[in-house]
């Protein structure tokens, strides 16, 4: 696997932020990794998305960077014979990286259009 240049995303991870924003936008502030991998499924058909646990990974990664927080849910809320629930939410910054790489995605089909010789 190539490594990654400093300040880049792996795709996965900027898929992860999103469809964390879209969902931010929703009302949505909070998410569990698994609501997440499901929303990826269901939106776009996450092709980069390969199992769970490059899902949680790459959430561990932007936790890193500072482009999500996260906390364990209350112990009042887990499942008898699971592990306590994480959830995880976009930081202002992650939401300011998604936002531009949402507006790149949007402007490049249209600069390949108009680059193109006729």
């Amino acid at each position: 696997m190539p490594r990654r240049k400093p300040g880049t995303l792996l795709p996965l991870e900027n898929e992860i932020l999103d469809v964390a924003l879209a969902m931010r936008r929703m009302g949505q502030a909070t998410f569990h990794g698994f609501g997440l991998a499901q929303t990826m499924r269901e939106q776009g058909g996450s092709r980069s998305l390969t199992a769970h646990g490059t899902l949680y990974k790459a959430l561990s990664r932007l936790e890193e960077f500072g482009l999500l927080t996260s906390r364990w849910e209350d112990a009042a809320t887990a499942v008898e014979g699971r592990p306590r629930p994480r959830l995880y939410e976009l930081t202002g910054e992650g939401a300011r990286v998604a936002g531009s790489a949402r507006a790149e995605k949007a402007v490049a089909p249209l600069s390949r259009i108009t680059s193109e010789p006729a």
